[in-house]
């Protein structure tokens, strides 16, 4: 072997000082031969994780707040526009009439029904580019819930580029609408891309969660619990998934059962009677490389002697209402669960023992017997107890179990003669004879509701987590109030400052300490009280709001207050024991304790009763502000019936000044005249202030009556502007409108004017001798910034400068016009000299000369 082609010795690694030797890196050789290229598999091909991520997905859109009562052709849309969303730019642009082939509806529908839709949500923001006839053409939408969701860890709708070119392909392989390409060639449309019309939206949406469910047999998991009996199994199974009526999820089902896209067929059994339903789809299993046949239409072994009920009657004394999926009798595999007997479903194998047992004979079956194997909830072997062979009550039936582990399922035949009660307290229905099997009030309503799973919220997945064997105990109505208090929960958190991503696992943690506590679940006897009261709640160790067992929920860090609070109990103990010390020395390690402990106690009862002073004290500051909070709504509505009555009288009283009824102290017309005086005279200081000498009152007083003058003759233009524009003969018809007519004119036009008199006053300020120092020191000041200091003459220098300046000179000029125009108002408010009174005048005039033809009055 040469030595180019023999391999590198490799050095020995070294080793620390634990002996524990520190790994290299090394190099992998080059694979022999060319790489094979992988070409892309079915679209319906999907494997356990793509097909929960995708589903996941799916489901956080669906369920988005503003979906909820939506229809199903929006809610596909919401779909379809996500599968569509550019990963890099979040915004996907596509025609009214391209989104409504994808969801199996016109384009008229689709601008008229879905794009509203679409915007009343608030889920996808739309912006539109209208057609010819202002219809909604081009779209451009944006999956808000898609967007949020980019930066948050974890998150359902946190999609990468694959995953996104997987939704597409998937939806384009379910519902793709099909096209023809420039280039000839031709992409064939869905399995129900030519599905249009009325519930083709509803169709393509079940088949899509059908799909996604389905796993790579093609078989659908069926939802548990009871379910009509008219309906099936698999029509309640597509109602739950669609979020609609069984009846509803029997039609979608017929609908694609015609087209041959999902199939209902039943188990064969070693007897040849029919058995459970499996729901099929056959797309999926074909995509997989399998066939229905070979997954569904298969023998089962014959159970010894089995006893078998209709298919499509109740279920007998022999069956049990809950199954897992390992079978009662040891090597005879059953297949599915079933709680009820419906047309779907068969009932369970189960050998019926006849109840009289004689005594000492001894019990042999080849195959195990009834009970053999666990519970479906994963508890301890189901076991006889003693006496169960003797009948109950004189009668030739089996006593129930009397064991406590035990759960609901019958024992070797054994017919309980009541139900076990759930935990709210119920009893069982009156009447339960011998052999039937009374349920207790709302248990079949409970029972529908049932979910063997956790809630479809991925928030509530995450919290309900560490007790998912605990909620396969609970009944339906336990489900939903167990439900509802973690959503509360987090709702407190949430208002606690806990951020909403992390406000589940926070729950969750919670949980997994409290059963931590308990011992496991296994521990819980009462699985509903103990969530109820134990699990969930917010245990708070001290006052602290946001405190849970001495954690703070918005932190996660050790709670300051319960450390102040141990403190402080600490610095007691040491100080009582301090005073014991000096109290009574030379006590024995034993007095010394209890002395202690009695001190202690006396303190804990101090502290008590200051405690429950205090919340009296602040019970009684509550009840005074609420009660002071009433008497301010009582005196605010007071005053609001007062104000409006005197509004009511207000409004009957006549006008001031022209006398006419009705016009609430001033009508509309007077009420223009004296605006427009206050506005005159304001025009007239205008004026005065901008180019009158203020020392000099005729200049001021030139200045006013100029204003006055050219403020009547624009008023007197716009008013004959007013009657070329309007009809004469009705206003001479009606002299009060004319009135109010000219009035408002007049305002209109005097408003104008004090406009134009400020403008033409601030630019006349503008050029005096202080506004343009102003201005020339603020251009230095500009141009002095350290940014332009190295170029002071610059084009950026100068135009900024030149800004400032301006600025500094409208902004003396606004410091001079006010000033001014205070001077103006004190010299016009300032008060007329008072003339002499007649005591004071008559000496002066008595000593006036009379002329001899003075026969007339004195005039003052």
């Amino acid at each position: 072997m040469s030595a180019a082609a023999a391999p590198a010795a490799l050095p020995r690694p070294r080793t620390f000082a634990g002996g524990a030797g520190r790994g290299r890196l090394r190099s992998v050789p080059a694979q022999a031969g060319p790489v094979p290229k992988r070409a892309a598999g079915h679209p319906l091909s999907l494997g356990r994780d793509a097909r929960a991520r995708l589903g996941g997905a799916v489901r956080a859109l669906l369920d988005a707040a503003g979906l909820e009562g939506a229809s199903d052709a929006v809610r596909l849309a919401v779909l379809v526009l996500a599968s569509r969303t550019p990963s890099e730019t979040g915004v996907v642009e596509i025609r009214t009439s391209e989104l409504g082939r994808w969801i199996g509806v016109s384009a008229s529908y689709a601008a008229s029904v879905v794009v509203p839709g679409l915007r009343d949500s608030g889920v996808v923001s739309v912006e539109t580019a209208e057609g010819e006839f202002g219809q909604d053409t081009g779209l451009e939408c944006k999956v808000r819930p898609l967007w949020g969701a980019q930066g948050v860890l974890g998150h359902p709708l946190r999609l990468g580029k694959k995953e996104y070119v997987t939704l597409k392909r998937l939806m384009e392989a379910v519902m793709g609408p099909g096209w023809k390409h420039r280039d000839g060639r031709v992409t064939p449309a869905g399995l129900l891309g030519t599905r249009t019309g009325r519930g083709a939206a509803t169709d393509r949406l079940a088949l899509l969660l059908l799909v996604l469910v389905a796993r790579e047999t093609g078989r659908v998991r069926q939802c548990g619990g009871t379910v009509d009996t008219k309906r099936g199994r698999a029509a309640a199974t597509v109602a739950r998934l669609l979020g609609c009526t069984a009846s509803a999820g029997e039609r979608v089902l017929e609908r694609l059962e015609q087209r041959e896209l999902v199939l209902r067929v039943r188990v064969r059994t070693g007897s040849g009677l029919r058995n459970r339903s499996r729901l099929m789809v056959p797309a999926v299993a074909a995509a997989h490389g399998r066939t229905v046949a070979d997954d569904v239409l298969e023998d089962r072994a014959r159970a010894p002697e089995p006893e078998f009920s209709d298919p499509d009657g109740v279920a007998g004394a022999g069956e049990v209402p809950e199954l897992a999926e390992e079978s009662q009798i040891n090597g005879v595999p059953v297949t599915g669960v079933a709680d009820v007997a419906d047309p779907d479903v068969a009932a369970a194998l189960h050998t019926d023992h006849p109840s009289p047992v004689t005594p000492g004979s001894p019990l042999s079956l080849s195959g195990g017997f009834s009970g053999y194997g666990r519970g479906g909830e994963g508890r301890r072997t189901e076991r006889a107890c003693t006496g169960e062979d003797r009948a109950v009550d004189g009668e030739s039936v089996a006593a129930e179990t009397g064991s406590p582990v035990a759960g609901g399922g019958p024992l070797r035949g054994e017919k309980p003669q009541k139900s076990p009660v759930d935990e709210r307290g119920e009893k069982p229905a009156a009447g339960a004879g011998a052999g039937s099997r009374p349920k207790a009030a709302g248990w079949a309503t409970a029972q529908q509701r049932r979910r063997v799973a956790l809630p479809a919220d991925l928030r509530l997945r995450v919290a309900l987590g560490p007790v998912t064997w605990l909620w396969e105990r609970l009944s339906g109505w336990q489900q939903d109030q167990v439900e509802a208090a973690a959503k509360a929960e987090l709702a407190q958190m949430a208002g606690l400052g806990v951020a909403r991503e992390g406000a589940a696992r926070l729950l969750a943690d919670r949980l997994t300490d409290r059963l931590a506590e308990t011992g496991g679940e296994a521990m819980v006897t009462g699985p509903y009280g103990w969530l109820i009261r134990r699990g969930l709640p917010q245990r708070r160790a001290c006052s602290h709001r946001k405190c849970d067992d001495g954690v703070r929920l918005d932190t996660g860090e050790d709670c300051e207050n319960c450390g102040n609070v141990i403190h402080l109990r600490r610095a007691w103990r040491a100080r009582i024991g301090a005073d014991i010390d000096r109290e009574l020395p030379g006590l024995a390690d034993g007095e010394r304790r209890r002395v202690l402990e009695e001190r202690l106690r006396e303190r804990a009862a101090i502290e008590a009763e200051d405690l429950s002073w205090r919340r009296e004290q602040a019970r009684a500051e509550r009840a005074w502000r609420d009660a002071a909070r009433a008497a301010a709504a009582e005196q605010a509505e007071r005053e609001r019936q007062t104000a409006a009555a005197a509004d009511v009288v207000r409004r009957v009283l006549a006008c001031e000044d022209c006398g006419r009824g009705q016009a609430a102290g001033l009508c509309e017309a007077c009420d223009h005249r004296r605006q427009t005086e206050s506005l005159i005279g304001e025009a007239g200081l205008l004026a005065a202030a901008g180019v009158a000498d203020l020392s000099d009152p005729a200049s001021i007083a030139a200045a006013v009556a100029g204003a006055r003058t050219a403020i009547e003759d624009s008023t007197a233009a716009a008013w004959q502007e007013f009657l070329q524009i309007t009809d004469v003969a009705t206003l001479e018809a009606d002299p009060q409108a004319a009135a109010d007519a000219y009035a408002f004119t007049a305002f209109q036009a005097v408003q104008l004017a004090v406009g134009a008199y400020q403008d033409d006053a601030l630019a006349v300020l503008c050029r005096t001798p202080e506004a343009e120092a102003e201005a020339r020191r603020a251009y230095r000041a500009e141009q002095g910034r350290p940014w332009f200091q190295h170029h002071p003459t610059g084009a950026d220098a100068v135009a900024a400068a030149t800004n400032a300046a301006a600025t500094a000179r409208e902004r003396v000029a606004e410091q001079l016009l006010a000033a001014r125009l205070k001077q103006l108002h004190e010299r016009s408010a300032a008060p007329a000299r008072r003339p002499a009174s007649w005591t004071e005048r008559l000496p002066g005039l008595a000593g006036r000369p009379l002329g001899g033809d003075a026969t007339g009055a004195v005039i003052a």
